[in-house]
């Protein structure tokens, strides 16, 4: 989808409901029935259960990439509100059309630090797969995947110590250097730019936090000062993949970018 379905709630439902309609083959189109009296989601809702699952009679798995990209959105908390009531449906009505709707969300950073209202989440219930970062011999393996850009044991150590295990940090540096020919030197001269290749997923991150001005206060006291941090903030900086460590007194970015990136724009 391209940026301007993500101008509004209303703008990305339809988008969604649009798709599915041309890869389902569903007669009525969304457009054509989306209530303005309604909301957003209420329309997308009803669109599923008069217009989809009618027509649908097998399982259907809706599967969307990145949706950390929505944290970053006002209406984020709709989004998800939604993707939560679709799963207290299934619960409620196991025999109703719901339980044919899956429901597969994949996303590079935890939520835990961006959804404030547990009830209206969908990332606490569910069937939770979690990609644990890389090891350095699993970091030698995806780079042989990507043709072995990373050429010796210094190259592999400067870049483990640049994005660490991170699997999308990983993977996004090597396929930018198979691709554009760039060396590692040059990625990491500007990979805590905000126009560099990691700039979208850094900037969702300091976005998110400037929602939460206690946990953005102690994570610049750590960067900055080697504050330790509380242990809720620890607990919860850890759980949305920002800090690494196994006790607040432990505490550190999980990676050298995130540390150059936070410490440059947390001020």
């Amino acid at each position: 989808m391209g940026s301007s379905a993500f101008e509004t709630a209303e703008r990305l439902f339809l988008t969604i409901a649009e798709l599915l309609a041309d890869r389902l083959d569903i007669s009525v189109a969304p457009h054509r029935t989306w209530n303005t009296f309604l909301s957003a989601s209420t329309n997308f809702e009803r669109y599923l259960r008069r217009e989809v699952f009618p027509q649908v009679d097998s399982s259907l798995v809706l599967g969307l990439d990145e949706v950390d990209r929505l944290f970053a959105f006002d209406y984020a908390s709709e989004v998800f509100g939604l993707f939560r009531s679709w799963h207290n449906l299934r619960a409620l009505d196991p025999d109703g059309p719901w339980s044919r709707l899956t429901l597969a969300m994949a996303y590079a950073t935890e939520a835990h630090l961006f959804i404030t209202d547990l009830n209206q989440s969908p990332f606490n219930v569910g069937t939770r797969l979690i990609l644990d970062d890389f090891t350095p011999q699993q970091t030698i393996e995806l780079n042989k995947c990507y043709g072995s850009p990373i050429r010796d044991e210094a190259e592999l150590a400067r870049f483990r110590l640049l994005v660490g295990g991170h699997p999308y940090l990983s993977q996004r540096s090597l396929y930018e250097i198979a691709r554009s020919g760039a060396s590692l030197e040059e990625i990491d001269q500007q990979a805590d730019q905000d126009e560099g290749i990691f700039g979208d997923h850094l900037k969702r991150i300091l976005i998110s936090l400037d929602r939460n001005q206690s946990l953005r206060e102690e994570l610049r006291n750590l960067i900055q000062q080697g504050v330790v941090p509380s242990k809720t903030s620890f607990y919860r900086l850890r759980s949305a993949g920002v800090l690494a460590g196994n006790s607040p007194s432990e505490a550190k970015p999980r990676c050298d970018l995130y540390r150059r990136y936070l410490n440059r724009n947390l001020l």
